[in-house]
């Protein structure tokens, strides 16, 4: 739950930062994420591997200006849904997490921009002091926010495996 508590966080933050504007004529629309981009990752389905490091490559784009986006990954050993997606990935059987990996991570856009294309490098590390992650099913959440305070998020289910024992 810490992930989730600092999700909130993260989000009243950006809230609060962008919504102190005085527009004449406000920005009432939601920013798009694209996934559907050449080469875009990760997709529905996908697979991440702890220990090695992902591009992070998706589409944001917006009415007026783009502002930030986050991503979330947490576990979801116990199946419980908020995808986004139409696709059903095969999901392993349910299990209590032992060591789960949690990463949240807020990345600024630069000004200005209302197309922005992602390149952020990501790294998943292997384990922590406790061992070696669980592997398994995750979710994904990618949310972006335009500078008016607007968000939309897309929450993928995604497969995190150690490479020397992946499936």
């Amino acid at each position: 739950m810490k992930y989730l508590r600092n999700l909130i966080i993260v989000t009243f933050v950006i809230l609060t930062v962008v919504a102190c504007g005085d527009d004449e004529d406000p920005d009432k629309e939601k920013p798009v994420i694209d996934i559907s981009i050449e080469n875009a990752f990760p997709t529905n389905c996908d697979t991440i591997y702890f220990g090695e490091t992902f591009e992070l490559k998706l589409l944001f784009t917006d009415n007026e200006e783009l502002g930030s986006f986050s991503i979330d990954i947490h576990n979801n050993f116990d199946h419980h849904s908020h995808s986004t997606e139409v696709t059903e990935c095969n999901p392993g059987a349910n299990k209590e997490p032992i060591n789960p990996f949690a990463l949240i991570e807020s990345f600024s856009i630069p000004d200005g921009l209302t197309i922005y294309e992602t390149n952020q490098l990501i790294t998943i590390p292997a384990g922590n002091n406790e061992g070696l992650y669980d592997e398994g099913d995750y979710h994904f959440f990618i949310r972006v926010t335009d500078k008016a305070g607007w968000s939309t998020y897309k929450g993928l289910s995604i497969k995190m495996f150690h490479k020397q024992t992946a499936q």
